[in-house]
């Protein structure tokens, strides 16, 4: 392999925004494909290439530029892509790896074959399904977007009210599963199929997007033993290169199942920043560049990450909360400077690294105190 020291990004949001600090870091150029000259990746990459994110014709004048693209999100039209891609276009992860990932029921489909446990699912018909359910688009969900709790007639009704029409194999449904803990894993593995693993986190999801992360996550060594060995086997059969994150239900009997694969950097992987030798995002680059992987340890003995979404009232001082979010003992803030501010919308995350694990929730609920005026009931 030519030496990788020019990667392009499709994308330039705040997850592009950090994989562009770190390759400064680590001396490599990149670039970005995004419609927005506001995106916050684009006052920190070294080249911007204007065009919606499904635009073949912006990403082939992005890989003028470039030895290899990556992705911050799934918003891609492979069929396009693989035209370049026979042209001799990198793209990592590889377009076969992101084939059987980008729809959602296809994803089900691939963890189905290979043994890994998932929720029960399959499309959504016309007809009521069975409660409570969970609805999601097989195609462009994200941050709440795309994801519906069903959880009786009334919500049937008014889901079918938002969509009068389903369109055929748009929807996939899935049993709702009572699960105890929300998990993840960042797992990266390089082109020769090297794979790093970073510790299983705990997550909250609140209305579908992640409110906060808890490293390492407080569960028996023998469910992070399992979580790590799916981990492996999805990367390898995969064929994957790059970083990966990687969720998981929990049930009250010890039933670990997959919920979701992302193929790309994650929320759930925004600690490694501060908390571990190597960061998710210097990882991704490591990894798709050719590099040995790095070391995916903690430097502490926990860390939590929170993120920062833009709040419901009219008028928000935001300036003073992350005054007060900065001052926290071992806090890190980072916040992604963007334009427009609006409920729900991500705009930074704080991470706080700590030296003794069971201080982690009281931590979160402070932070969320500041933010949000009121934490979260846990």
């Amino acid at each position: 392999m030519d030496k990788i020291t020019r990667i392009g990004v499709i994308g330039g949001g705040q997850l592009a925004w950090m994989l562009a600090l770190a390759a400064k870091e680590m001396g490599l150029s990149l670039w970005v494909q995004t419609p927005a000259a506001t995106d916050p990746a684009v006052a920190v990459a070294d080249g911007v290439c204007y065009g919606a994110i499904a635009d073949g014709a912006t990403t082939a004048q992005l890989a003028e530029h470039v030895d290899v693209i990556t992705f911050e999100n799934e918003f891609v039209d492979l069929e396009r892509l693989q035209h370049l891609e026979q042209q001799g276009v990198c793209f990592y992860p590889r377009l076969a790896t992101l084939a059987p990932l980008l729809n959602k029921y296809q994803q089900r489909r691939f963890l189905q074959a290979l043994g890994i446990p998932v929720p029960a699912f399959t499309y959504l018909g016309d007809r009521p399904p069975s409660f409570p359910c969970v609805i999601k688009a097989c195609r462009h969900g994200y941050d709440g977007q795309g994801t519906f709790v069903i959880t009786d007639e009334q919500a049937w009704q008014q889901f079918q009210q938002r969509w009068p029409e389903i369109p055929p194999q748009g929807f996939l449904v899935e049993a709702f599963v009572p699960y105890v803990k929300e998990l993840a894993i960042m797992a990266a593995r390089s082109p020769q199929g090297e794979i790093a693993l970073y510790p299983v986190v705990e997550t909250q999801q609140v209305a579908a997007i992640c409110r906060w992360v808890m490293a390492p996550a407080p569960i028996a060594p023998q469910v992070s033993e399992q979580i790590q060995q799916m981990a492996r086997q999805i990367l390898t059969a995969l064929d994957g290169v790059g970083i990966f994150g990687i969720e998981f239900f929990l049930t009250a009997t010890g039933e670990v199942l997959v919920n979701e694969i992302a193929p790309r950097t994650h929320n759930s992987g925004h600690y490694t920043i501060d908390a571990c030798v190597t960061s998710q995002f210097q990882q991704h680059l490591r990894a798709i560049s050719g590099q040995p992987l790095g070391s995916p340890d903690m430097r502490v003995s926990a860390a939590v990450m929170v993120n920062l979404l833009g709040l419901a009232e009219p008028q928000v001082d935001y300036g003073a909360k992350c005054q007060a979010l900065a001052a926290l003992p071992h806090a890190n803030l980072h916040w992604y400077g963007k334009s427009q501010t609006y409920a729900g919308r991500k705009l930074g995350h704080i991470t706080v690294l700590l030296e003794d694990p069971a201080a982690a929730m009281g931590i979160i609920q402070e932070i969320e105190a500041i933010w949000y005026s009121t934490p979260v009931a846990v």
